[in-house]
């Protein structure tokens, strides 16, 4: 066994997933962690008979290994060291990066976007730059304190620009997919959406339906909360009403602050574009329908959303809903969909605050958890891209023994999994209870939705293009 900790070294959480891949795949290595010491991490270290036994810090980087005799130890720690220091090919070898997002600019003076991708505690730094020169900016890092957010915000709307996050995961820009987004056709929809998973299944919908967007311009999903305002949102709403391409304005989000949604709603009335609202709530809990509806509005015939039967399993005596996602909006939209029958669903990002999980994803009952939350990818990629916890969690809820019907998401598209099928169904083919699962995507996805749709319906799960759609057929599985 090989444990250790190191400081000064920093990769990026899917950097690091690709190295614990690679080298897990070698013969002989039968354990292996390559990850930033997060309290999480650390965790999952010790649940492997890898604990460092000494005290660990975020910033250091765990490198846990098991083998099946020394040699092959040797040789998986000499393949670690060699996957961290390996850099990427450069176009030229006398290039020389630019160490900030504002040398970039100063360079590069006809691009109109920064993307900024670091941690959050630095983030703000280098958005600031852009900002300052004239740019709007995708601030794709989360762990930003809010009161950055609101700084950074507040700059963008004296500047004139636009900041998109921070924890922007989706948006297209100009027909530029930005971040987890799909392949998804241009036309008249602008989306503004405080979500990220909520806008990839509204834009996905969209496209099933042959209307296309715009624009997705992301806001991250602070922006609706009372302490940032609806800054971006509402930025976000003039540019596309001054833009010609876009027709239609479509608002996404999760549970907005009230007093945020009475702010946009003054707002979006004084819009020469016609707008309207898919933010979730207990009023309207379901994305489906505010895209149904915009549809109607606009001439165009609502189709039938793909489907896919799975196996035909027994409902188990008092089974409850277990529904393990990767996208917060799309866990939002099916705890508001499946509350009013089921009655109180537990989670880690709550609708309310009494029915707060914390970290006990095998509690009984009735959960919805949200493996995408900032909390669980602190250190580590996002589910979207490394399943490991979503299928330990699978794994967990088939020992345990209790009735279920297991619901979840698969999010497709640029930046995600490339066959997120392809790790799900061993995990689900056995499973002894119903397995319902929203396929989000396009058939234009680098993983083809209905590549994806056929394989988990094969493996015996119900499959819905819809989140909304499947979560209703989980409650009725279960009768409530």
């Amino acid at each position: 066994m090989h444990v250790s900790l190191r400081s000064g070294v920093y990769a990026d959480s899917v950097k690091l997933m690709q190295v614990s891949k690679a080298v897990g795949a070698r013969d002989g290595v039968t354990a292996v962690l390559v990850a930033m010491a997060t309290p999480l991490n650390l965790e999952l270290a010790a649940g492997m008979g890898l604990d460092p036994g000494e005290e660990a810090r975020p910033d250091q980087l765990l490198v846990a290994l098991r083998a099946v005799d020394d040699a092959e130890l040797a040789a998986a720690v000499t393949a670690v060291e060699v996957a961290l220091t390996a850099r990427e090919e450069r176009g030229s070898a006398d290039a020389v990066p630019a160490r900030t997002v504002g040398f970039a600019l100063a360079e590069e003076a006809d691009t109109p976007l920064a993307v900024v991708s670091v941690p959050g505690p630095y983030a703000v730094a280098e958005a600031m730059d852009a900002v300052a020169a004239g740019r709007s900016v995708l601030v794709f890092s989360d762990g930003v304190p809010v009161e950055h957010e609101v700084a950074l915000k507040a700059a963008a709307h004296e500047a004139g620009v636009l900041v998109m996050g921070p924890d922007c995961g989706t948006a297209i820009v100009g027909g530029v997919a930005l971040g987890f987004a799909n392949v998804v056709r241009r036309g008249p929809v602008g989306l503004v959406a405080a979500s990220g998973t909520g806008a990839q299944q509204v834009s996905c919908l969209l496209d099933m339906a042959g209307v296309g967007v715009s624009h997705v311009l992301g806001t991250g999903g602070r922006d609706l909360s009372a302490a940032v305002g609806g800054r971006a949102t509402l930025d976000a709403l003039a540019m596309l009403d001054a833009d010609d391409a876009t027709e239609r304005v479509l608002l996404v989000s999760k549970p907005p602050a009230p007093e945020v949604a009475e702010e946009v709603g003054r707002t979006a009335a004084g819009l020469s574009t016609p707008f309207s609202s898919a933010a979730l709530s207990a009023d309207s809990p379901d994305l489906t329908a505010a895209v149904e509806a915009l549809l109607r509005e606009m001439g165009t015939e609502v189709p039938v959303w793909p489907t896919r039967s799975g196996a035909d399993r027994e409902v188990p005596a008092g089974a409850v809903l277990k529904g393990f996602y990767s996208g917060g909006t799309l866990a939002d939209e099916a705890m508001l969909v499946a509350a009013p029958a089921l009655g109180d669903v537990r989670s880690n990002t709550p609708l309310r605050p009494e029915l707060d999980l914390g970290a006990d994803f095998g509690a009984t009952g009735h959960v919805v958890v949200d493996f995408g939350d900032d909390a669980l990818t602190v250190g580590r990629a996002h589910p979207m891209i490394d399943p490991t916890l979503r299928l330990e969690a699978v794994a967990g809820l088939a020992a345990s023994g209790e009735p279920a019907v297991l619901l979840m998401d698969v999010v497709l598209g640029y930046g995600a999994d490339p066959d997120p099928a392809g790790a799900l169904v061993p995990a689900i083919r056995d499973l002894p209870f119903p397995v319902v699962v929203a396929v989000v995507g396009t058939e234009g996805d680098p993983q083809g939705w209905s590549r994806q749709a056929d394989a988990l319906a094969a493996a015996g799960a119900h499959v819905f293009a819809s989140n909304s759609a499947a979560t209703r057929f989980a409650v009725d599985l279960i009768g409530a």
